[in-house]
C-alpha cells in the first residue's frame, strides 16, 4: 500500500501543469531526435542538460523533460529504421530487419502503427516493473558498504565488456579511457594534483557536461558533416495507417515475453536496448521456426525489438535510482544530470526525496501515453522532417552546445576543452569504439575510488573486506562469469565451425 501511496505521489508531480508541458515538449524532441539518423538519445539528453540547467529548472522536471525525451528517442528511432532503412541509433538496428520490407510492401502505415503500439506496451510493462521493483531493491541496497558498491560498480564495468558482442576488448578499453579521465584533478583524500599537467583548469577535474557535450554533440558535428548529402527519399507510409485486432492478436505474445526480456536486459548494468533488442528478435525468430517470414516483414520480427527497446529504456532506471549506476549509456547521462543538482542517488533517495523518485516513476506512464497518442496521428509530419539535409542540424547543434557548456561553469576552459574532447571522440567513433562504455567508465570511476578508499580506511588497508561478505563473494562469482563470457562466445563460435566444416 505504501508503494502505491508514493505513487499517487508521484502524480500529483507528474500531472502538474508545467511538468505536463514539460514531458509534451520532452517526448516531441526526443521523437524528432530519434527519427534523425545518427543522433540517438544520449545526444537528446545530453544537449538539454544545460538547456535545463540554464533554465533554472527544479530537479525534478529536469529530470522528467530527460526521461521523456529518452522514451521519445526510443519511439522516433523506429520511424527511420523503417521508411528509410536507416536506424536512428544502434538499438534501432534489428527494427530494420523486418520494418523497412513491410514499408517495400506498401504496409508502412501499418508498420509504424504496430511498432509504435509495441513501444507502448514495452514501456508500460517496464514502467509497473520500476514502480513494483525499484523500492524493494532500494530497501535491500541501504544493507550495502562500501565494500559492496565497489564491487557493484567493478561488476557493471565488467558487464560491459562481457555483454559487448563482437568487439569486448574495444568496450574494455573504452572504460578504461573513462577510468582514466575521472582520475583527473585533486585528489580528496591527500589534495595532491593528478593529470592536470600544470592547468588550473583542470584542478577540479574534467566536468561532466563538458565531457558529454564533447564526446557526443562535438563529434556528432563532424559525423553530420562527413555526411553534407541531401536529405534521403523515404518510402511512403501508404495504405492503413492503423493495425486491426488481427495483427495486434498476432503480435500480443511477442509483446509480452519481449517487454518482460527487455525489462530484465534494461535492470542489468551494461546490457542496454541495443542487447535487449537484438536477443529479443533472435528469440523470437527460434520460437517462430519455418512457419516465420523474418526478414521479408514478419511483423513480430517488428514488434520484438520495438518491445525490448522502450523495456530496456524504463528498466535502467532501476540500477540508477537505487544503487546509483547507470543501467545504459543514456542513463550515465542522466546520472550526470542528477550530480549537477547535488542530488545523490542510491536507496536513501526515496526516503529523502520521495517527490523526484516518485514523480520520475510517474512521468514514465504519461510520457507513454503521451507517445502513443501522439506517435500515430503525426507519422506524416514527422516524415517529412526525414526529407531534411544533415548538415542543417550543424549550426543548432553547434550553439545549443556553446552556450550549454558556457552556461555551466561560464569559463572558455572548457569551451576549448570540449573541443578537444570531441576530435577525440571523433577519432574513437571512427575506429568503432563505444563511446557509451567510455562515458559509463568515467561517472563510475569517481565512484569506485571514493567508495574503495572509504573501504580500506575501514579495514585499515585488508584486502579482505573485499571478501568478507556474502553479497561481495556473490559478485565475484558474476564478474569471474562476466570474463569468462568472451572467451566462451569465442570457443562455441570456433566449435559450430569447426563442426560445420567437417
Amino acid at each position: 500500500m505504501d508503494t502505491l501511496s508514493y505513487l499517487g505521489q508521484g502524480f500529483d508531480v507528474a500531472l502538474s501543469p508545467n511538468n505536463l508541458v514539460t514531458a509534451l515538449a520532452g517526448t516531441t524532441i526526443g521523437t524528432i531526435v530519434g527519427l534523425l539518423p545518427g543522433l540517438g538519445p544520449i545526444n537528446g539528453v545530453a544537449l538539454l542538460i544545460p538547456v535545463a540547467f540554464a533554465l533554472g529548472l527544479p530537479p525534478e522536471t529536469a529530470l522528467i523533460l530527460l526521461a521523456s525525451v529518452y522514451l521519445g528517442c526510443e519511439y522516433g528511432g523506429r520511424i527511420s529504421s523503417i521508411l528509410l532503412n536507416i536506424p536512428g541509433e544502434a538499438s534501432a538496428v534489428m527494427t530494420t530487419l523486418d520494418g523497412h520490407p513491410l514499408a517495400k510492401q506498401g504496409k508502412g502505415g501499418i508498420a509504424l502503427s504496430i511498432s509504435a503500439w509495441s513501444s507502448f506496451i514495452g514501456g508500460l510493462i517496464a514502467t509497473i516493473g520500476v514502480t513494483i521493483f525499484a523500492p524493494l531493491l532500494a530497501q535491500w541496497a541501504v544493507s550495502f558498504g562500501p565494500a559492496e558498491y565497489f564491487m557493484l560498480m567493478v561488476f557493471a564495468i565488467v558487464c560491459l565488456a562481457g555483454m559487448a558482442g563482437d568487439k569486448p576488448i574495444k568496450t574494455a578499453v573504452a572504460v578504461l579511457i573513462g577510468l582514466m579521465l575521472a582520475c583527473v584533478g585533486i585528489d580528496a583524500n591527500s589534495g595532491v594534483y593528478r593529470f592536470t599537467f600544470g592547468s588550473l583548469g583542470l584542478a577540479d577535474g574534467i566536468q561532466f557536461v563538458v565531457l558529454v557535450l564533447g564526446l557526443f554533440s562535438v563529434s556528432e558535428i563532424l559525423m553530420l558533416l562527413e555526411r553534407t548529402h541531401q536529405g534521403q527519399v523515404a518510402v511512403k507510409a501508404s495504405g492503413r495507417m492503423l493495425f486491426n485486432l488481427k495483427e495486434g492478436a498476432f503480435v500480443l505474445a511477442t509483446n509480452l515475453r519481449s517487454g518482460v526480456l527487455g525489462f530484465i536486459f534494461g535492470v542489468l548494468p551494461g546490457a542496454g536496448a541495443t542487447l535487449a533488442s537484438a536477443v529479443s528478435y533472435m528469440s523470437e525468430k527460434r520460437l517462430a521456426g519455418d512457419k516465420g517470414r523474418f526478414g521479408d516483414g514478419d511483423l513480430r520480427g517488428l514488434a520484438a525489438p520495438e518491445t525490448a527497446n522502450s523495456a530496456s529504456a524504463c528498466g535502467s532506471m532501476i540500477p540508477m535510482l537505487t544503487l546509483g549506476i547507470p543501467g545504459s549509456g543514456t542513463t550515465a547521462v542522466m546520472l550526470g544530470a542528477l550530480t549537477l543538482y547535488n542530488i545523490t542517488p542510491g536507496p536513501l533517495l526515496f526516503q529523502h526525496q520521495p517527490d523526484i523518485v516518485w514523480g520520475l516513476i510517474a512521468s514514465l506512464f504519461v510520457a507513454n501515453i503521451i507517445l502513443i497518442v501522439m506517435n500515430v496521428p503525426l507519422i506524416k509530419v514527422f516524415t517529412r522532417i526525414l526529407s531534411v539535409p544533415s548538415w542543417t542540424l550543424v549550426p543548432a547543434i553547434a550553439i545549443i552546445t556553446s552556450i550549454g557548456v558556457y552556461a555551466v561553469h561560464a569559463t572558455t576552459f572548457d569551451l576549448f576543452l570540449m573541443i578537444a574532447i570531441g576530435l577525440f571522440g571523433y577519432l574513437l567513433r571512427k575506429l568503432d569504439f563505444p563511446l557509451s562504455a567510455l562515458l559509463l567508465g568515467f561517472i563510475l570511476g569517481h565512484m569506485m575510488e571514493s567508495n574503495l578508499r572509504r573501504a580500506l580506511s575501514i579495514s585499515n588497508g585488508d584486502l579482505g573486506i573485499l571478501f568478507s561478505s556474502p553479497i561481495t563473494i556473490g559478485l565475484w562469482v558474476l564478474v569471474a562469469a562476466m570474463v569468462a563470457l568472451p572467451f566462451w562466445r569465442r570457443y562455441r563460435s570456433k566449435r559450430s565451425a569447426a563442426l560445420a566444416s567437417a
